[in-house]
């Protein structure tokens, strides 16, 4: 049984489909979506967007609508948010968030395989 958004995750695949250096790779519950090594966007479990982006920008994001912090560890993770589905809800809206996480980790250098 699948206990994140399986049409989310699709739909990143469509949003990520021409980027290069996108894999995934299953994580939190959920599916994360890599770029060069680096966790980029992903779908948790229990719902959500999860979106990377660089700690001042990911304070700021939260005072958008329908974000909140990623704390699943008990611990919120600088930089990281949650975009509810209210958030994402059209493909305007989830591309907004792609390309703000994408933004980030095209900073950092590529990881080794």
């Amino acid at each position: 049984m699948v206990s994140y958004d399986v049409e989310l995750l699709d739909r990143l695949r469509d949003q990520l489909g021409g980027e290069p250096g996108v894999t995934e790779r299953a994580m939190f519950g959920g599916v994360a979506m890599m770029v060069n090594g680096h966790m980029c966007v992903g779908v948790m479990k229990g719902g959500g967007l999860m979106v990377r982006l660089a700690a001042e920008e990911g304070a700021a994001a939260l005072e958008e609508p329908h974000t909140r912090v990623m704390d699943f560890t008990g611990r919120p993770m600088k930089g990281w948010i949650i975009v509810d589905r209210a958030g994402y809800a059209d493909d305007a809206a989830l591309e907004a968030w792609v390309d703000r996480g994408l933004q980030h980790v095209r900073t950092l250098p590529p990881k080794n395989p």
